[in-house]
This record gives structure tokens, C-alpha cells and sequence, in this order.
């Protein structure tokens, strides 16, 4: 007999797109990127690849042991009156509220319009008070700077936060100013109140701190997923700095875009895609013993890397109902060929089974779906090609020689 020919090929597409931003509001990118690690298969998540600033660029450790990130935005606020000594309402002095509550972003894929959701949520933020006089002459007396910070509101210090907010060891401070961060697990009013009269006090920029969940990767389609969340900003709102403290912008919207770049890759060795269908134990037995073979078959071994969901189908040379065939050339004689396909462990079908001998059709039904339940890196499978016992017998008393044919065995990441 002569062999079988099989020809591989692997279909990945990636689509990226640019997303616009929203239009008289200030805005920040939020970017990540899965791109599978083949020295951390269990770990499919998104990265984040928003370049960091303001605190997590001070503080990588700390913000690396909670899931945290932050960006300085430009964000300033400005008193439009003093606030007064010991004032009863904390919004009539510094107070900020941000949300801290988990909110859903829907996301959708540039050139599919699949839609999956990311959540983010506040979990810090962080300032700098400039004051017009310096701290010493709103205290009096002869305190120290650091003595005089001290004083001017309750609650010790500002870097010491009122709950719900917390403590974060961020203070920088001199005659006119305090810097500092305060992180926040929950949701509420976090303010002070001031113990002397501040003619007048600003925040020249605010550092948000935020932690993201992200989709299962593993689902979605190679290409750009792009979506916004806006924030209200000023009293009352979803960034709420009191009925003093008014910032100079009215929203932030937050522009989210995940690339995912995912790996579709089967190797097959050299030499693998020329298969020869033979007996199970060989034509010699046969021509040994006269007896007639069963069925012709053989197993070949492939590798496959694999990130994303995939379909399998063929393509045939010469046709047999829904499956390929081989033919001999002399008289056009053709039997089909049953194709089937094992995949490694990792590899589920949609119903989350196993793939063990899995018949490949040309119109790929039973074959639509494959999904990885983690990255499979380089494992292998083995593709099942086999001539039926009744095919065998037509054959051999057709008394043709060789019988021959081309099948294409697609591996397709456009599901």
C-alpha cells in the first residue's frame, strides 16, 4: 500500500483595534494582557500593563502582595470657603468617599462583538494638602512642623486615616504641605476634623489605587476587548471630596483594553505527515498466513500548544459522504478513511469531556468546540486514521496495488 497523505494547518487570528476616549471628561487607560507563560501553565490571567505611578511606584511590594495598582491622575481640588475649627458636618471640611464597591465593566471583542465583563474597584487613593499659610502660623504657637500637622486635626495626624479607611505609612510633609495615601476595603465617608481655621487648602493631583477581576481567558477570542466606566466627580457623587473641597473635574472615565494574544500551535515530526495505513500485524502476516486483514490503521503522534477554544474539521482530496477517502488511481476505486482525533489532558470538549478517539467529519459536527482548561503547552495527541474491515476486503479483491489520498486536518481558532 502506499501511504496517506495528511496535511496540518493551524488558523489564529488576532484583531486590535484603538478605542476612543470619552470627550470632555479626564480619562485613563486601563490596559492588560494575557499572553500564555509556558513556564506557568496554571497561571491564565490577565497582566496588567498599565504603567504604574504614585504610590505602587513608591510601595511595588506592598501594592505586589495585595493585587493593587495605582495611577496619578490629574485630579486637583481647590476650597471655594475656609473650613471652620472643629465643624460638626464632615463635609464642611476634608472628607473623601470613592467607591470601594465592586462595579462591572462590560467589555467587547473589536471584530467579534463578544462581550465579557471586567470589575473594578477603588482601593486606595492619595493627595498632597498644600495650605495657603504655612502650618505653623494655623496652630500658633511654637510647635514643630511636624508638631503643628499634628495639631490641626483629629484623629492625631492625617496619615493616621478614620475608618473605614486605613492606615497605609505614607507621610510627607513640610511647612505647606502633606502628602500621604490611605487605602480603602470598604465603602464610606473617611474624614477629619480640623481643630483650627484653614483660610484655604488644595489637592494638586489624587492617586488612585484600584484592583481589577478579570475574565477566564482561556474563553475569549484572540484580538482587543475594549469598554469604559465613568465616574461622577464633586459633592455627592461617586468621588465625593465634600461640599468644600470641589475638584476641577466633573467625571473620570476609565478606558479598558485587554489584548489577548493567545498560542494555537501543533507540531507533527518530521516525516508525520505521510501516513501509511498497514495491518495490525503487518502485511507479512497476512502474506505468511493468507489471512485477510481486519482493517488498516495507524496512530500518529502530534504536539499541540494550546490557549484558546479551537474547532476541528477535514478537507479531502477525494469525498466519501462526510468523511475523506483514498482512492486507486487506475480505476478511481475509493474507500473512506475514519479519522478521529485524542487530545492531552487539559483539552475538554464543550460538555467538559475528555477527547478520546473523536470522529473528525468534514462538516465538523461533534468537533465545534475544544477548550483548555489550562495552557496546554507541547502535549501530545494522536490522530486515528483507519480503513473499515468491509473497505479492506473491496479492496483486496479489487486487486489494485495502491490506494492513495490527501486529507487536511484543520485546527481553527475562529469559533
Amino acid at each position: 500500500m502506499k501511504p496517506l497523505s495528511v496535511a496540518v494547518r493551524s488558523v489564529v487570528s488576532v484583531l486590535l483595534f484603538a478605542c476612543v476616549p470619552a470627550a470632555n471628561a479626564l480619562t485613563q487607560d486601563i490596559s492588560a494582557l494575557f499572553r500564555p507563560d509556558p513556564s506557568k501553565p496554571n497561571e491564565n490571567t490577565f497582566l496588567n500593563t498599565t504603567p504604574i505611578s504614585g504610590y505602587c511606584a513608591d510601595r511595588p511590594s506592598d501594592c505586589r502582595a495585595t493585587g493593587m495598582f495605582s495611577v496619578r491622575l490629574r485630579l486637583s481640588a481647590n476650597t471655594i470657603s475656609p473650613i471652620q475649627a472643629n465643624h460638626e458636618d464632615p463635609r464642611q471640611g476634608a472628607m473623601f468617599k470613592v467607591p470601594a464597591s465592586w462595579r462591572p465593566v462590560q467589555v467587547t471583542h473589536t471584530g467579534t462583538g463578544e462581550i465579557e465583563t471586567v470589575e473594578v474597584r477603588w482601593s486606595g487613593f492619595g493627595s498632597r494638602q498644600l495650605f495657603s499659610n504655612s502650618v505653623i502660623e494655623l496652630v500658633g504657637g511654637g510647635a514643630s512642623v511636624w508638631g503643628a500637622h499634628r495639631a490641626l486635626w483629629s484623629g492625631l495626624e492625617w496619615v493616621y486615616a478614620p475608618l473605614p479607611c486605613q492606615y497605609s505609612g505614607v507621610s510627607l510633609y513640610n511647612i505647606t504641605s502633606y502628602a500621604f495615601f490611605w487605602k480603602v476595603p470598604t465603602e464610606g465617608v473617611c474624614g477629619k476634623t480640623a481643630r483650627y481655621l484653614i483660610p484655604a487648602m488644595s489637592y494638586n493631583y489624587l492617586d488612585f489605587a484600584y484592583e481589577l477581576r478579570t475574565p477566564n481567558p482561556l474563553k475569549m477570542s484572540s484580538g482587543q476587548y475594549t469598554g469604559s466606566l465613568t465616574y461622577s466627580v464633586g459633592p455627592g457623587q461617586d468621588i465625593d471630596m465634600g461640599d468644600v473641597m470641589i475638584p476641577n473635574d466633573s467625571a473620570l472615565t476609565l478606558n479598558f483594553k485587554l489584548d489577548v494574544e493567545h498560542t494555537l500551535k501543533v507540531e507533527v515530526p518530521p516525516g508525520g505527515n505521510r501516513v501509511e495505513l498497514v495491518p495490525q500485524e503487518g502485511w507479512q502476516s497476512w502474506l505468511n498466513s493468507g489471512r485477510k486483514p481486519t482493517r488498516l490503521f495507524r496512530d500518529q503522534r502530534f504536539h499541540i500548544s494550546a490557549s484558546s477554544r479551537f474547532k476541528m474539521a477535514l478537507e479531502c482530496q477525494t469525498v466519501s459522504g462526510n468523511t475523506c477517502a483514498i482512492s486507486e488511481a487506475g480505476t478511481g476505486h475509493a474507500v473512506p478513511v475514519d479519522v478521529s482525533v485524542t487530545l492531552p489532558n487539559g483539552l475538554t470538549d464543550a460538555a467538559g469531556q475528555p477527547v478520546n478517539r473523536r470522529r473528525l467529519l468534514r462538516d465538523g459536527s461533534g468537533t465545534e468546540l475544544f477548550q483548555p482548561g489550562f495552557y496546554v503547552d507541547r502535549r501530545p495527541g494522536t490522530l486515528h486514521f483507519e480503513v473499515a474491515r468491509s473497505s479492506v476486503e473491496e479492496m483486496l479483491d479489487s486487486g489494485a496495488k495502491a490506494y492513495t489520498g490527501y486529507v487536511t486536518v484543520i485546527w481553527d481558532s475562529e469559533i
